[in-house]
């Protein structure tokens, strides 16, 4: 079974992953209203930002957060000036990296959700004098709950699989930053199969759980629609 590093690593996986959803949350919804609804030319320019982790390796990316907060960087100097010390190898500079990280997972569904919406119900909500965010409360969200959902689901799932990013801006202490993808791979570096495979294979069915419920929930919410 899994020894305590193993459960240590465990723990803050999800105390991780559960940190950066409830963030993600809060600061994709603004983000993805504003994509959803600004004709800016800064949309392409935003949206592509957002979109970068999905094509970036993340160990470019761990690699750059871990220069610009760094005792030399311009964001290590601004947290060292404001007494918090620098990010890396701490849980607070895991949780920017996986915020960063995991961002298009929640801000995309919440932006095609927004933009599913359209205009009319916003437009029926004006009428009746709804404020901007009495409209925003009253209608968007319940509109938007299943694109919550998948955001919430999709945020945590890709956040308990993260490894580069998070050994590049963690490192590998134990019960502060080896969150379990960095100690499956230190399993195997010791030749740990038995461990590794407890971890891995835990992995792996925590994740096909939590996609196959979502998917369960989205074609039975579709069937009760076309009913």
């Amino acid at each position: 079974m899994l020894d305590d590093a193993s459960l240590q690593a465990l723990a803050l996986t999800f105390r991780l992953a559960a940190t950066t959803t409830v963030l993600l949350l809060l600061a994709g919804t603004p983000l993805a209203w504003w994509l959803a609804r600004t004709r800016s030319w800064l949309k392409g320019p935003v949206g592509a930002l957002v979109a970068l982790p999905l094509v970036l390796p993340p160990v470019v990316l761990g690699f750059y957060l871990l220069v610009l907060m760094g005792p030399n960087g311009p964001v290590g100097q601004l947290t060292q000036s404001l007494g918090w010390g620098v990010l890396p190898f701490t849980f607070a500079g895991l949780v920017v990296g996986s915020v960063l990280y995991s961002m298009p997972f929640v801000v995309q569904p919440l932006q095609n959700a927004f933009e599913a919406i359209g205009e009319r119900p916003l437009e029926a909500a004006a009428t009746l004098r709804a404020s901007p965010l009495d409209t925003f409360f009253s209608v968007v969200l319940p509109l938007a709950r299943p694109a919550y959902l998948t955001a919430a689901v999709m945020g945590f799932a890709h956040t308990v699989g993260e490894f580069g990013i998070v050994l590049m801006m963690g490192g590998n202490i134990p019960g502060k930053t080896r969150v379990m993808s960095v100690q499956i791979y230190d399993h195997v570096e010791a030749l740990e199969y038995r461990q590794a495979h407890w971890l891995a294979g835990g992995l792996l069915v925590f994740s096909f759980l939590v996609l196959l419920a979502l998917y369960t929930l989205q074609s039975g919410r579709r069937k009760g629609q076309g009913a």
